[in-house]
């Protein structure tokens, strides 16, 4: 298995914790999020309606829907509250010399 290929997205000092952004990387739509100082990589959709993850509440280690409250833990991607339909990829990130690096290789298949 080789080794997934990491880009650097973002500087840390662009999350502070409880913030946000969208990642684009070979396609894959990708919410990035700083909960209480460690970054997630998780997808950008809610497998209930596809509707953005963006702007959701982190809370408990979970990233929540901001349209109707499904939530999912954000170190797997499992559903922890529904309306979801299924859980929702996780990626690999890497922190280093103050840049924050995502892989587009996800690390689950929640399918």
């Amino acid at each position: 298995m080789t080794e997934p290929r990491f880009h650097v997205v973002a500087a840390t000092s662009d999350l502070a914790p409880g913030d946000q952004m969208h990642v684009e990387l070979d396609g894959e739509d990708i919410l990035l999020c700083n909960y209480r100082g460690k970054y997630y990589a998780v997808g950008y959709y809610c497998t209930h309606a596809f509707m953005p993850l963006e702007g959701g509440y982190l809370e408990d280690g979970c990233v929540g829907c901001p349209y109707h409250g499904a939530m999912f833990n954000l170190s797997d991607g499992s559903v922890a509250m529904p309306p979801a339909n299924g859980g929702i990829r996780t990626y690999p990130v890497r922190v280093e010399n103050d840049t924050v690096a995502v892989s587009a290789t996800p690390s689950n298949d929640p399918d």
